[in-house]
């Protein structure tokens, strides 16, 4: 893909946030369309369900690996050279954060991801508790919480001073990435029709996995050719929620793709429910609501951080390059999910019932 005549016409930190807009609309449209929710699959995984949100889930992640892995297959991108890849992996990080970041989740109702596309159609619950969640990633990373975010990440860390690339690691042939995610969509697709999902809702859940290497092709792609280093990534929230945070807030803000990221999946959400009639502003139902969301969000700032990720960058993008420590935080962020909602939903409705 030839994009010298865009670098002719715009400056790489304006092509570089245009990019981001580009992938955070269409994940913003699609995951409002699909309903897409790690925090709704491992809740209804942990009650012994394989419903509509677990097949969702399965399906855009299936999905991720199969785009980004066939992109990989046709020379337009290449994993080695992914952010998340290229630096030290933490296991220790992944094992902390991602069990913080699944609790904080249940406790929010919602990961980073979800919150941002429920605060664009009105949920001023997700607007508070995203809020809270860039301010508190920004502390685990240049600020009060950034020493104890580093402490616990140092503990025990991947070798030679890069991540793991699992497929690499297990010497699994070409074409296994590919495979395997052939593997979950198939699974994704038999739960589909078990439940009886429309298509259309199975098109958007898939062009949410779609975006994830929409991302990873343009940055790579930018990065072949800018003068400045350009580093290649994709849809995440961690980091991007902070850094947008800081864009407006810092006298000589830089634009780059995670600037452009955060704003394209608001834009996108917003579209999409505005279209489909499905804008309405909703709100806290108690104060005990409030304590939980609130206190969900900084766990998920804290937890994303220090686990190189959130729901979404460490589970569909870092699982879609077979990130080693990237898997490794998604399995924590399910355990910390189910084990929440197992030790305060479920025995709290049990005990209702008793009652």
């Amino acid at each position: 893909m030839d994009i010298t005549p865009l670098l002719d016409a715009f400056s790489e930190p304006v092509l570089s946030a245009f990019f981001g807009l580009i992938t955070g609309a269409i994940f913003g449209i699609a995951a409002q369309r699909s309903s897409f929710c790690l925090r709704a699959a491992a809740v209804e995984f942990a009650r012994g369900h394989l419903g509509e949100k677990v097949a969702v889930w399965l399906l855009t992640f299936s999905t991720a690996v199969m785009w980004v892995q066939g992109a990989q297959a046709l020379g337009l991108f290449r994993s080695s050279d992914a952010r998340m890849m290229a630096v030290t992996g933490s296991w220790s990080g992944a094992i902390i954060g991602g069990l913080m970041f699944g609790a904080g989740m249940v406790l929010a109702r919602g990961c980073s991801g979800r919150l941002l596309v429920l605060a664009a159609t009105g949920n001023l619950r997700s607007v508070v508790s995203g809020l809270i969640f860039a301010v508190v990633a920004q502390m685990a990373l240049h600020g009060w919480l950034a020493p104890v975010r580093s402490y616990l990440a140092g503990l025990w860390v991947t070798p030679g001073g890069q991540n793991v690339d699992l497929l690499a690691a297990l010497s699994l042939p070409q074409g296994a990435g590919l495979a395997i995610g052939a593997g979950f969509a198939t699974l994704a697709l038999i739960l589909s029709a078990r439940h009886r999902i429309g298509w259309p809702r199975l098109v958007f859940a898939s062009g949410v996995g779609f975006s994830v290497a929409v991302g990873w092709v343009l940055t790579f792609t930018l990065s072949q050719v800018a003068f400045d280093p350009v580093s290649v990534t994709s849809a995440t929230f961690s980091g991007p929620s902070a850094s947008t945070l800081m864009f407006f807030l810092t006298e000589n803000p830089v634009l780059d793709f995670d600037i452009g990221l955060v704003p394209g999946v608001f834009l996108g959400a917003f579209l999409a429910a505005a279209v489909n009639r499905e804008f309405r502003f909703q709100g806290f139902d108690g104060e005990s609501q409030m304590r939980r969301s609130m206190s969900g969000a900084v766990l998920m700032g804290f937890g994303a951080m220090l686990a190189g990720g959130c729901a979404i960058g460490a589970g569909v993008t870092g699982g879609s390059v077979f990130a080693g420590t990237a898997w490794l935080a998604l399995f924590c962020m399910w355990l910390g999910a189910m084990a929440t909602d197992f030790v305060l939903d479920q025995r709290g409705q049990r005990a209702g019932l008793l009652a």
